[in-house]
């Protein structure tokens, strides 16, 4: 497994900062995984991966419909704290692989992080799951543990609350013969309806979450991803939260419209010895929401 850095980010141990959108995807490396370790075939990952780990190595992964740009706000934050910091794009997400070849399910990409951290040489890492990247970590810290050291859950899908509009997305013969212009105006009312501050609905950040799906192999991905959507795979780990070791901070934007906070309350009081904070003022897309509140709470917890 080779990775092939694609632009860099490093500026004296710190991150430079992005311009646009285009500047973090550019910023992005790139590696291979082989058949059989997170596919059937093999796939490509893209991957931020800045900073020094002085206080350790910290995993941000995004849900959907999104990829890692959702996190570009609040990398810089991390990384002046000390933190390497990785963000990787999910199978079939942003420009990871998008072929139409492979599954999208929440334990395909649990497989892919496992492959893409193992080939880095990482182990025990602080994570952070938003969205379905949220179960994601879930399934990390249940099944394996060894790559969690501390975790944070935000406005996560953790039972069997899914958004209707990208369950919709999840029918093909619906979406297929649709334009991609009535996707992207789909996605710029999610986009909106997910930010309590419409200040934080910047041209730069829609234009930058929309840019993967805006084009027909962009849209049958995202239809991909969504059909993959099944609360199966999160009330199955239900009963296993109590297993779950990893200290744990559940943080939740409360004016969030689709993963309600008391699914977060639910999820600390069933995860031993977790802890809830909620950011009033703040919704869905809480690191483009509230960056600088969203990256104190995960700074101050990993540091406490």
């Amino acid at each position: 497994m080779v990775a092939t850095p694609q632009g860099s980010t490093h500026v004296n141990g710190k991150t430079a900062p992005w311009r646009n959108w285009q500047d973090f995807r550019a910023a992005q490396r790139e590696l291979r995984l082989p058949a059989g370790a997170a596919a059937h075939i093999e796939v490509s990952i893209r991957y931020i991966d800045v900073g020094e780990p002085r206080r350790g190595s910290l995993l941000l992964m995004h849900g959907i419909p999104t990829w890692g740009y959702l996190y570009h706000e609040v990398i810089p934050a991390f990384v002046r704290a000390g933190y390497r910091v990785i963000a990787p794009d999910f199978l079939g997400h942003g420009w990871s692989d998008r072929r139409d070849r492979f599954d999208r399910s929440f334990q395909d990409q649990a497989r892919m992080i496992d492959a893409l951290l193992s080939a880095l040489g990482l182990r025990g890492l602080d994570i952070v799951g938003h969205d379905t990247g949220g179960a994601v970590a879930l399934i990390l810290a249940i099944e394996h543990a060894a790559l969690v050291r501390r975790m944070v859950i935000t406005n996560s899908v953790c039972y069997d609350r899914f958004d209707d509009d990208m369950l919709d997305f999840g029918h093909p013969l619906r979406w297929k013969p649709r334009p991609v212009a009535e996707l992207v105006a789909e996605l710029e009312e999610s986009l909106a309806a997910g930010l309590s501050n419409r200040d934080r609905l910047t041209a730069g950040f829609r234009e930058g979450i929309i840019a993967p799906w805006a084009s027909e192999e962009g849209k049958l991905s995202l239809l991909r991803n969504a059909a993959a959507l099944n609360a199966n795979q999160t009330m199955a780990l239900v009963d296993r939260h109590g297993t779950i070791r990893a200290p744990t901070l559940v943080l939740w934007g409360m004016d969030d419209p689709w993963q309600k906070a008391e699914d977060g309350a639910r999820l600390a009081q069933e995860i031993p010895d977790a802890r809830f904070q909620g950011i009033d003022g703040a919704s869905h897309w809480l690191p483009q929401d509230a960056p600088e509140r969203f990256s104190a709470a995960v700074l101050d917890f990993l540091g406490s």
